[in-house]
């Protein structure tokens, strides 16, 4: 190998970026291309960074696939460090399965880990659990295990196994000790406060009370009928009913079971289920009906009973209603929430991790730009959203994964 790559190469591996550069800067083949883009990313210039790994890429052509791949792969990464869930990351099977041909199982197995942690942060689950378990883990670089336990650790607390979660964390920590890389070592420390802040809010009659992951861990094995306003669904003896798509079911049944074992008025669910401030005979008629269908919707678990002054609810040989809400609510939680991670996004990639349709996204955004909650920076397809301060603000744990509520 050219000796001027093989010194820029071992200085990028250590961490040098400078003295990388200071081999290649003036240099514009292929090789010294992949490599200052590499420099590049490293600085965190990642737009100059992705052009030069292009022109890399390009520069190798159909002659060297198995470097075209590595740049397809640095492409990748560098999509998901700037929220950028595209056309790079639709690449990045192609490039994997380059790269295993070839027999760099070291790069191909990176790969794998890249792909998984793309489809957690898009909420795919299942799909991220299938590909990290079928890595071959021993062929990993050592910086990649760190990301390997960080997405495990990740899925692990999306599903609620808190266990599960730490044991990942903690292996995590010793692999980033073990490589020395300070800026592994800041992820870990910054994915280890995520997991030990408050998860959820347990809201009941008599006030309410700070949860974590460990402790929602632990309400949901117990026999305690649920009503989980983090994915809109209420749940008894690990049994689950999705009400998200009935916002108005879901917000009297909230109302009902905050106000367990007591009845709740009719004035205040014609307030929080319709926001009536001023009632009619049409709201209390509509109110009786939609009464008449979160009945049959949780007719399994509870029954609710006029009063007269409103409705309560009676469950069927539970003890405990338990109303589990996010640490803050905002009408906007959801995209607040992916925004509290530090990262700037695409309000494409924010659609495609909430899926829902980018113009809804875009109102959002929007509407927290003028509140004060998000701003942008950037144009036209480079533009990229990150949240302003919310103090306590909570971090993505609770999100619902595609398709998945439990």
């Amino acid at each position: 190998m050219d000796p001027l790559i093989a010194a820029a190469a071992r200085a990028l591996a250590a961490g040098d970026t400078l003295s990388a550069l200071k081999h290649i800067a003036l240099r514009d083949d292929a090789l010294a291309l992949a490599l200052r883009g590499i420099a590049m990313a490293q600085f965190g210039d990642l737009a100059r960074a992705k052009e030069m790994l292009g022109n890399a890429a390009r520069a190798f052509g159909d002659k060297e696939p198995i470097a075209r791949a590595r740049c397809s792969l640095a492409e990748a990464e560098i999509a998901l460090v700037s929220r950028d869930l595209g056309r790079s990351m639709e690449r990045l099977g192609a490039a994997r399965a380059t790269l295993e041909a070839f027999g760099d199982l070291a790069n191909a197995a990176h790969a794998g880990y890249l792909e998984a942690r793309g489809l957690l942060l898009i909420g795919r689950l299942d799909e991220a659990e299938r590909v990290l378990g079928g890595l071959d883990v021993d062929a990993l670089p050592a910086t990649s295990r760190v990301g390997y336990d960080l997405v495990a650790a990740g899925i692990a607390i999306r599903r609620i196994r808190a266990s599960s979660a730490q044991d990942a964390l903690d292996r995590a920590r010793i692999a980033a000790f073990g490589v020395g890389n300070a800026a592994l070592m800041v992820e870990v420390d910054r994915a280890m406060r995520a997991f030990e802040a408050p998860a959820a809010r347990l809201v009941a009659r008599d006030g309410e009370r700070l949860l974590r992951l460990e402790e929602v861990e632990l309400l949901f094995a117990s026999h305690a009928l649920i009503i989980d306003a983090c994915r809109n669904v209420v749940r008894a003896n690990r049994a689950i009913a999705s009400l998200d798509s009935r916002p108005v079911l879901f917000a009297i049944m909230r109302v009902l079971g905050e106000a367990w074992p007591e009845d709740a008025s009719r004035e205040e669910l014609l307030v929080r289920a319709f926001r009536a401030r001023e009632a009619d005979e049409s709201h209390r008629a509509r109110l009786r009906v939609e009464i008449g269908r979160l009945r049959e919707a949780i007719r399994s678990w509870a029954e609710i009973h006029a009063t007269e002054r409103g409705f309560v609810l009676e469950a069927h040989e539970i003890d405990q209603v338990a109303v589990l809400a996010p640490p803050v609510e905002d009408e906007h939680g959801e995209v607040l929430a992916l925004l509290a991670d530090g990262e700037a996004w695409s309000s494409s990639a924010l659609a495609l991790a909430l899926n829902v349709s980018p113009r809804t996204v875009q109102r959002t955004l929007d509407i927290l730009a003028e509140n004060g909650k998000a701003e942008w920076f950037g144009q036209g397809r480079a533009r990229r959203w990150i949240a302003t301060s919310v103090p306590g603000f909570p971090t993505s744990l609770l999100l619902p994964a595609v398709g998945v509520v439990g």
